[in-house]
């Protein structure tokens, strides 16, 4: 049985503003800013923000995302930080919430507060969860913010790099047997660039994920490169390094290509893919919050498939901002539908109109680049397509 021993949830604002101090080169921040997030740690969310149907009482479940159940308690989920009482220096590694626990909604004067006891004074913060048959550490439990299953695959399989990134990779030089096209189970063969052979390291041979064809990611609104995405196709691990055949009286000696197999394929592999390292396994767990500043330019670059001109609920996009600009996992941005410039022939003049942009939905970050990031369509009421604006929720 696990008895997990929970920390009380921070409220002082001093944690906060220090936070505040220590970013205030990367973001800015105002005092009116200051001011919000130290009445917000200090009083929670006003009332009028829960959702109509917000339980008094919810024990998680497994299955559960820490998105819908911020749609479960709030009208607007992003606002989860505040009700949850984190201040900002905890919302990227928040206080992790396990199947079993049970969650107290707390809505005395006027305010409402969520936490793992019931009331604000109270104790009761261990909480023990059912018996199980094998041991799993506490990382593996915590409640997932998303469904992993919609965006497992692009935390490692496309990859947005700077240009020349891949370039400047170990090759496929060959197959075994003058195969052309690799797949699961065939060996190739691969060379580094020149003062960097791919050799075996200390310890277990490493993996490798193979990519080609780096497209470049254009900023809909200023034509800027934004970064090169990658495209996945399989992964590879090491067998043996490259080396170099000994050099004779009457020949130099003559390079030897290190030695991978195939063990995963997208598609068919082929001499050029380039490899970069696998790498390593992460659990990501972050808390669905509006972005710390105003999100401006915002654009949807793309949706994730080809040919793929429009994008549905639960898909992927990549948008125009990333690390650069403030943005980091967890962060929510609605999405607003591009206005059509028509013509207004009902007052006898015909007149030129934009029409204003509409609010169509909303998205989720999971994973920034510098300057790019991939998102996930939470909510749509139309149809989102590439070009679309972003904005602050």
């Amino acid at each position: 049985m696990y008895h997990l021993r929970l920390p009380a949830i921070p409220l002082a604002a001093a944690a906060l503003l220090g936070h505040f101090a220590a970013h205030a080169q990367n973001y800015p921040v105002t005092p009116a800013q200051r001011a919000v997030a130290q009445q917000t740690a200090q009083q929670g969310v006003p009332l009028s923000e829960l959702a109509p149907n917000a339980p008094d009482e919810y024990t998680v479940k497994r299955g559960d995302t820490l998105w819908a159940i911020s749609k479960m308690y709030l009208l607007k989920p992003w606002r989860w930080p505040e009700l949850w009482g984190m201040n900002l220096g905890e919302i990227a590694n928040p206080h992790r919430i396990y199947p079993g626990q049970v969650l107290y909604l707390d809505k005395t004067g006027g305010r409402a507060r969520l936490s793992l006891r019931r009331g604000l004074g109270g104790s009761g913060d261990t909480v023990k969860l059912s018996p199980r048959t094998r041991y799993d550490s506490a990382a593996n439990l915590a409640l997932p913010t998303l469904d992993p299953s919609r965006i497992d695959a692009f935390l490692t399989e496309p990859l947005v790099v700077e240009e020349g990134t891949l370039a400047a990779a170990p090759r496929i030089v060959a197959g075994n047997d003058e195969r052309v096209l690799l797949s699961r189970g065939d060996r190739a063969y691969v060379r580094g660039q020149p003062g960097a052979p791919l050799v075996e390291p200390a310890g277990p041979l490493p993996q490798y994920r193979v990519f080609r064809n780096a497209t470049p990611l254009k900023d809909p609104g200023t034509g800027e490169i934004l970064g090169y995405e990658a495209q996945y196709v399989g992964r590879v691990r090491l067998v043996r390094g490259e080396s170099q055949t000994p050099a004779t009286d009457s020949a130099p000696g003559v390079a030897v290509p290190a030695s991978v197999d195939v063990i995963a394929a997208r598609e068919e592999m082929r001499a050029g893919d380039r490899l970069l390292p696998e790498p390593p396994e992460q659990l990501i767990s972050y808390v669905p919050r509006a972005p710390a500043q105003p999100v401006e330019g915002g654009r949807i670059i793309s949706i994730y498939g080809n040919g793929v001109q429009y994008a549905g609920q639960n898909q992927v996009v990549a948008i125009n901002k990333g690390l650069r600009d403030g943005i980091e996992s967890g962060n929510v941005l609605a999405i607003l539908k591009n206005g059509q410039t028509i013509v207004d022939r009902t007052g006898g003049d015909k007149e030129t109109l934009k029409l204003p942009d509409e609010r169509i939905g909303l998205l989720m970050v999971f994973r920034p680049f510098e300057r790019v990031s991939y998102a996930l369509v939470l909510e749509i009421t139309d149809t989102p397509r590439a070009g679309d604006r972003l904005t602050n929720p």
